[in-house]
């Protein structure tokens, strides 16, 4: 199958978002992104118009980790240039980046909360489920209650396995 003209669209979309924010032509970002990507994953040349839509998942997840790493601003709905929303989650959570605004944030503890009596060093985080959100959202999530604030952000926290917890 090839790529899906939702892809090339998110493509373009980061690109452009790249583009602004470092001041460099989408077309020349386009191609070095690709050229970069396929370096690191060891592909062949691939354009486009033409890409299966396997290279292109992978090239947008690429696309989008830069994004995170760098910091660069998005101006689309960053959840829907995602592969899935575990995925976007998981990159909020590695960059320390708020799941709901993009602000600086911490890790949350969404369920089987830690603090409030428990011990953070001797709590059993693989029982867990974790989002990255700022000071404002964290607040919030407290305030509304868990329920209501998965209901108005549409998100829920991820488990994560151990490797992952440990690295985070």
């Amino acid at each position: 199958r090839r790529i899906s003209s939702d892809q090339r669209k998110k493509i373009y979309a980061l690109i452009k978002d790249i583009a602004n924010h470092t001041g460099h032509h989408p077309e020349y970002l386009k191609e070095h992104m690709k050229y970069e990507f396929l370096v690191k994953e060891d592909r062949e040349y691939f354009s486009l118009s033409n890409v299966d839509m396997t290279t292109a998942r992978y090239f947008i997840e690429y696309i989008l980790e830069f994004c995170f790493e760098w910091e660069v601003p998005l101006s689309a709905n960053t959840v829907d240039l995602s592969r899935d929303i575990n995925n976007y989650l998981y990159l909020c959570l590695a960059h320390r980046k708020c799941a709901i605004c993009g602000e600086k944030a911490d890790i949350h503890h969404h369920s089987n909360l830690v603090g409030m009596g428990r011990d953070r060093n001797r709590h059993d985080h693989h029982n867990s489920e974790f989002i990255a959100l700022c000071r404002t959202h964290h607040t919030e999530c407290h305030q509304i209650g868990l329920k209501q604030f998965e209901q108005k952000y549409h998100l829920k926290a991820i488990k994560l396995d151990l490797e992952k917890i440990k690295e985070l």
